[in-house]
């Protein structure tokens, strides 16, 4: 009997920058020192739709570092993973949704995320970050441990993406630049 087990993750964050600011840095999150796990980074595709609002399509690479034992029994020594991710800047909404969904291993697993930054509606000098994730786990050998282990990653990668965030703003000297300059 074959069965796939699904989890979903919600969590809110909330960061002490203005919208702009953390979208000018999320916008240029990798590669950073926090996020080691994202080893490459390709832009496929960008435009400005009619709207105003800023599509990007990018392929990112990233080493899950699955333990030797898990690699094992999921039969593959492959530990480099390759998301898609699809984000939407709405300068005039002052919204940037983002979601993500891996493309390979997909036999196996299927992470897909989706991670919405607003201004916070009583201050505008903080960011909200809203991140939803389903996992689901094809199998049942090892679906609870990997689900558990995923679930650990998200929520560390999460935190792990707003350190970097944080740390793009303090490091950087492009500070000014205008959001669309990065279109």
């Amino acid at each position: 009997m074959h069965h796939d087990s699904s989890d979903l993750q919600n969590r809110t964050e909330q960061e002490h920058y203005p919208w702009e600011t953390v979208i000018k840095a999320a916008m240029r999150k990798y590669p950073n020192p926090m996020n080691p796990s994202v080893v490459g980074v390709d832009v496929l595709d960008r435009n400005l739709d009619t709207h105003g609002r800023l599509h990007s399509h990018r392929l990112l690479s990233t080493e899950w570092g699955l333990p030797a034992v898990v690699r094992a029994i999921l039969g593959t020594n492959r530990t480099i993973t390759y998301v898609k991710e699809h984000s939407i800047v709405d300068p005039e909404k002052k919204k940037m949704e983002l979601s993500s969904t891996n493309i390979s291993l997909t036999n196996l697993i299927s992470v897909d995320e989706r991670l919405v930054y607003r201004p916070h509606p009583e201050n505008p000098e903080v960011t909200v970050l809203t991140q939803e994730a389903i996992i689901t786990v094809k199998g049942v050998s090892l679906s609870s441990y990997l689900e558990g282990l995923m679930a650990l990653t998200m929520s560390a990668n999460a935190r792990k993406g707003w350190d970097a965030i944080e740390w793009i703003i303090q490091n950087s000297e492009r500070e000014n630049v205008p959001l669309c300059d990065l279109c």
